[in-house]
């Protein structure tokens, strides 16, 4: 076979977009740097000229113009602009009143301060905006422009998006996975950071899943297709990210509340300070309008502004990098005051991969029998104990199902050959009227009826997951009082698991319905529930807790996109550093918000008593924006 040119150059238009939008982001940081740098020069010059050579006040006042104008005027266009939209006290409209009157009074060198520091401020805050999207601007780069798929004789190089489910691509050393499939040749090292945060390559071989985004390090792996480019694993991953800025947390909104009302009142405190003492006690007019500027320039609430969102933002950032991929801040706050925690078992607590241990058959039946009959109901399924069936009977078994039905939590039914078999719980096979014996074994039961006749059990065993135990001990080490687990596994199964992890509040033989029952007892109590689920029967509850966390990798399409935060990592203890990360974004945005206020209140008091001149009021309104700003960039190194 040969491998035709690569002829395909189309780049996503989500990749586009992304890249379109870092080149603007780095085109604004170096632009704001430039205008930085001439302003203050100039400004320099204003400054420091007359105390060598003598100048005219005009040519000294058009370069404190100048200096201002270069440093100011993208602040004056949006002030006008908004000004225009209907949309009064913004940060721009205040820091152009007072710099304004500040001109007008006379303090030329202090109106361009206010306005050079202002622009220092926004400088510092473009670059922490930087660096914290750069943990997830990364994850954009995980869909790879091009797959080489094989058709006919050929490998050929053309979009993900023209590869069909079925068909086989080529992975070589060093590229990218495309598109998620399962690996039916080859052997290789394979980075998964991008998905997982894992910095320790895992081993990828025939059989084994493969997940878009990863990249193939040391070996070339043939892969069959198993999802359409759309709903890669990588794909998923980017809708995700997207969808992150869209869920504000109750400290954001509140923020916006606060600004809407504290701007109007500060300005109109800021007239009355103004106009009253001159007019009705015979103050300085130039005096207490410099007093009204100087609270203008200290009132802008742009260290909040600017600030919350900032934390909240690097908060995900954060959380991305130890693979934990949160759809919004409202979920990284609400995951601060978590003091419940609710698990689901297999897949959650448990690793999901299954073995068939026993095999039971009724008298009527052979244990050969019984398993083809139990691999071809299963074959409709993809959950983990049906995958355990199929793997033990190691032959296909897709063809020739008819009628084919899965009731989530309970079972399957089919038609194969004429016969109607049905596989499922004890709780199912009594639904169907078939009377199913009780089997003492720890493991998981599934069994199998055909035509209405009982026709034996399997026996499915599952192991605990490695970090199961820790991840339990860490959150009670991080304030979770109570820690749970709901299960549609039968008693014997489900206490066993719980024995292992010294895990006391158990219930099990739930169906889905049953776990958002339970769930909502506990938050009946004002309690904040995270559920941690990975099948498509934890869906409903994972919509209904505070906080729904899915298993990234091994997770169902449903439970993924019922899930407020993902696990990608597929572990635990994953869900013990989205809280560690959780709380220290929640204490920072709190220290900005008391930090800044009591520093807004103090200055506007001495500026409004007239201690304090404009050059204090630029530390009291940029000098805490910039304070603020570098505290939210501590949650980066989280």
């Amino acid at each position: 076979m040969k491998e035709t040119c690569p002829i395909d150059e189309q780049k996503h238009a989500h990749s586009h977009g992304i890249q379109e939008e870092h080149e603007e982001e780095e085109g604004s940081v170096a632009f704001r740097l430039t205008k930085l740098i001439v302003g203050a020069a100039v400004f320099l010059v204003g400054l420091l000229l007359p105390r060598f050579v003598e100048i005219p006040f005009a040519a000294r006042l058009g370069i404190y113009i100048a200096a201002y104008l270069i440093l100011g005027y993208d602040v004056l266009f949006s002030a006008v602009r908004n000004l225009f939209r209907g949309e009064f006290f913004d940060e721009c409209f205040l820091m152009t009143v007072a710099t304004a009157g500040a001109f007008a009074i006379g303090e030329y060198p202090e109106a361009v301060a206010v306005m050079l520091f202002y622009q220092i401020g926004e400088f510092f805050q473009d670059l922490a905006v930087d660096r914290s999207r750069d943990s997830i601007t990364a994850l954009m780069d995980i869909r790879p422009d091009s797959a080489v798929v094989l058709r006919g004789e050929e490998w050929v190089t053309v979009s993900p998006d023209e590869v069909a489910v079925g068909e086989t691509i080529r992975v070589k050393p060093g590229e990218r996975v495309p598109l998620d499939g399962v690996v039916t040749e080859g052997i290789s090292s394979v980075d998964t950071r991008a998905l997982t945060g894992e910095s320790v390559p895992g081993i990828w071989r025939e059989g084994d899943t493969a997940l878009s985004g990863c990249v193939a390090e040391d070996g070339i792996l043939t892969i069959r297709v198993t999802k359409e480019a759309g709903e890669s694993t990588a794909a998923k991953i980017l809708a995700l990210m997207q969808s992150a800025a869209e869920k504000k947390a109750p400290a954001e909104n509140f923020i916006t509340r606060f600004a809407k009302i504290y701007t109007p009142v500060v300005c109109l405190i800021a007239v009355l300070l103004a106009v009253v003492p001159p007019l009705f006690f015979h103050g300085e007019w130039a005096e207490w309008i410099r007093r009204g500027c100087v609270t203008l320039a200290i009132s802008c609430p742009c260290a909040l502004v600017i600030s919350i969102p900032l934390t909240f933002f690097g908060g995900i950032g954060a959380a991305s990098k130890k693979g934990v991929l949160v759809k919004g801040s409202a979920y990284l706050e609400a995951l601060a005051d978590a003091d419940t925690v609710v698990f689901d078992k297999t897949g959650t607590l448990t690793k999901g991969e299954f073995a068939v241990t026993q095999i039971l058959p009724a008298d009527a039946c052979t244990k050969e029998e019984l398993l083809g009959y139990a691999a071809h109901a299963e074959a409709v399924s993809n959950h983990p104990i049906a995958r355990a069936i199929l793997d033990a009977y190691g032959k296909p078994a897709e063809d020739g199902i008819a009628e084919a039905r899965e009731t989530a939590g309970r079972g399957v039914t089919c038609v194969w050959e004429g016969k109607t078999i049905l596989s499922g719980n004890a709780a199912f096979m009594e639904e169907c009227g078939i009377s199913a014996p009780q089997v003492s074994s720890p493991g998981t039961v599934v069994h199998t009826a055909v035509d209405g006749v009982y026709a034996g059990a399997l026996v499915i065993e599952d192991q605990v997951k490695e970090d199961a135990d820790k991840a339990l001990r860490e959150l009670e080490a991080l304030g979770v009082s109570r820690i749970a687990m709901l299960t549609g596994d039968r008693r014997e199964a489900a206490e066993a698991v719980a024995k292992t992890l010294g895990l006391g509040d158990v219930k099990s033989g739930l169906l889905p319905a049953d776990k958002v029952a339970c769930l909502e007892e506990y938050m009946a109590d004002g309690r904040r529930t995270v559920f941690v689920g990975d099948g498509i029967n934890d869906a409903p509850v994972l919509a209904r807790a505070d906080v729904g966390a899915a298993m990234g990798a091994l997770g169902s399409d449903a439970a993924i996109g019922a899930a407020d935060i993902v696990l990608m990592k597929d572990r635990p203890t994953a869900l013990c550093d989205a809280i560690r990360i959780a709380k220290r974004t929640r204490r920072i945005v709190t220290e900005n918000i008391v930090f800044a206020v009591a520093v807004k209140i103090l200055f506007l008091l001495l500026g409004a008593a007239g201690l304090i001149g404009m050059w204090a009021a630029v530390f009291g309104d940029v000098g805490v924006m910039l304070l603020a700003v570098l505290n939210a960039m501590r949650i980066l190194r989280a």
